[in-house]
């Protein structure tokens, strides 16, 4: 998503999102499945996020979701790669692993090829781990796969913008410690 020329007071969600992670002195860790680096490529687009965002990891196969994210085999097993347990998994797994506050994942079925009846190609969930708890939501997005990828990117951040405005209202949530 780019900023509006008519109206250049409208900032981006990743600007927003850099802007909030900053003031607040929060860190944000990132696990992506179906977008492959989209979401860190936006974010690492700011300069100055080296002071918010210490990284993040593509985990597309489930071995790497596994051993790096700590996604126990048991929900893989259960669940598959693409599930709202999983996501919630890879975002606790990338909030530990990255020593960061907020643990963003996302996965899912860009297509054009990977969807059935159950999981059609476009479901993607996106899921943020944060200290007292967690969301996950489902989406299902239209188009081909670099249409779906890039919903999922602007979805996430989005996400993370809008949890941001809410929570840093609550004078109790700005403490950084984890």
């Amino acid at each position: 998503m780019q900023e509006n020329p008519a109206c250049p007071d409208l900032e981006s969600p990743v600007k927003v999102v850099g802007r909030l992670l900053k003031e607040s002195g929060l860190s944000i860790g990132v696990a992506e499945s179906c977008t492959g680096g989209l979401i860190a490529a936006r974010l690492t687009d700011i300069p100055g996020s080296s002071e918010y965002f210490p990284g993040g990891v593509v985990a597309y196969s489930n071995a790497l979701k596994k051993s790096l994210l700590g996604v126990p085999p048991s929900i893989l097993n259960l669940y598959g790669a693409v599930s709202e347990e999983t996501a919630v998994a890879m975002a606790r797994g990338v909030r530990e692993l990255t020593g960061s506050h907020l643990g963003l994942a996302v996965t899912g079925i860009a297509g054009p090829d990977g969807g059935t009846a159950a999981k059609p190609k476009g479901l993607v969930y996106i899921s943020l781990a944060h200290g007292d708890g967690l969301i996950c939501r489902e989406y299902r997005f239209p188009g081909e796969r670099a249409t779906v990828r890039q919903s999922t990117v602007d979805a996430a951040l989005n996400m993370v913008k809008q949890f941001l405005l809410t929570r840093l209202q609550d004078p109790g949530f700005l403490n950084p410690a984890r």
